[in-house]
């Protein structure tokens, strides 16, 4: 596979796409420096966690890279030394673009939802929206939560802290800015 796509399998068929682009690249970045001070670090939260960016999962017969991978520490107490894991993290972010809004929303969040990943956000940096979703009998996400551009959000699971979703797009210029 060329180094500038993305490829994930999904019910046995190849989806590829570019590399994301600038918005996509600063708003996962963005969220990983709010979420792994207090999460992973445990500095000004409760730690717990462990998140990898852009981490190849091998769910069942699917094979996808999600932007953005959580795992409870309870349930991960290391990181392993693996090119890909097994292990369905217990949250996931999407970070939506106009060329992977429709691929993942419509074939990864079922094959999320079979796999038990119990939280899945979508960012999306254009919009400048936040969904959250929670599991339901490991068969289809429920829409929790919906943030616009300037709320200072709780968003589970890691309501213990706030985010100011501001904060997230601040350094992304606006469309064909």
């Amino acid at each position: 596979m060329p180094a500038h796509l993305v490829a994930e399998i999904i019910q046995g068929v190849l989806h590829t796409f570019p590399r994301p682009a600038s918005p996509h690249g600063a708003a996962a970045t963005s969220l990983t420096m709010d979420l792994g001070q207090p999460f992973q670090r445990g500095r000004g939260g409760p730690g717990g966690w462990w998140f990898i960016g852009e981490a190849e999962l091998h769910l069942g017969e699917d094979m996808l890279v999600p932007d953005l991978a959580g795992w409870r520490k309870e349930r991960m107490p290391l990181i392993p030394t693996v090119t890909f894991f097994t292990r369905p993290p217990d949250w996931v972010c999407e970070v939506l673009s106009p060329s992977t809004a429709t691929h993942d929303r419509i074939r990864k969040m079922p094959v999320y939802a079979r796999a038990g990943v119990t939280w899945l956000w979508l960012l999306d940096p254009i919009a400048r929206s936040l969904e959250v979703f929670h599991l339901l009998d490991r068969k289809r996400f429920a829409q929790e939560q919906t943030f616009a551009e300037g709320d200072v959000v709780r968003a589970s699971p890691f309501h213990a802290i706030e985010l100011d979703l501001t904060a997230i797009w601040d350094a992304i210029a606006p469309e064909g800015g």
